[in-house]
């Protein structure tokens, strides 16, 4: 089994590179629910692999992947009484990327869907997405 896991890292790794080159993507944050990990890659180098929060139970973070759809800096939500939600990266309806000031709830499920990074995280990539274009911009999410 240890030297499966390896091999099996590396498979996902390279899918995932697969994924994002085929797409055109120049930026891709790759999310991981299994790990709680979210890898972001930036014209095919990685540059950070992050602890992240997605659903909590009873909740879901959908899988699939999706071009950043809108950038929202300081936003709150609309439907968690305001919550802040800073450096925000819409991909999929109300679904986001985006920073969390829970930052010891980071590396295991608490959110009610959205992915949730550490501020410093989310602003990093934040600026990644704007400079690089929404359309360039690819969030995969994985089991």
């Amino acid at each position: 089994m240890k030297r499966i896991l390896p091999l099996i890292a590396a498979s996902v790794g390279l899918a995932l590179l697969q994924i994002s080159v085929a797409s055109g993507a120049t930026l891709t944050a790759n999310v991981s629910i299994s790990s709680q990990t979210m890898t972001v890659m930036h014209r095919g180098e990685v540059i950070g692999r992050w602890p992240v929060s997605t659903a909590r139970r009873g909740k879901v973070t959908p899988t699939g992947s999706w071009n950043a759809k809108w950038l929202s800096r300081y936003h709150k939500s609309s439907r968690y009484n305001g919550a802040p939600m800073p450096f925000s990266i819409f991909y999929n309806g109300n679904y986001a990327v985006h920073g969390t000031y829970q930052t010891k709830k980071l590396g295991r499920p608490a959110s009610a869907g959205c992915v949730r990074l550490s501020p410093d995280h989310a602003k990093v990539l934040f600026s990644l997405v704007k400079t690089e274009g929404l359309e360039n911009t690819r969030i995969i999410i994985t089991h």
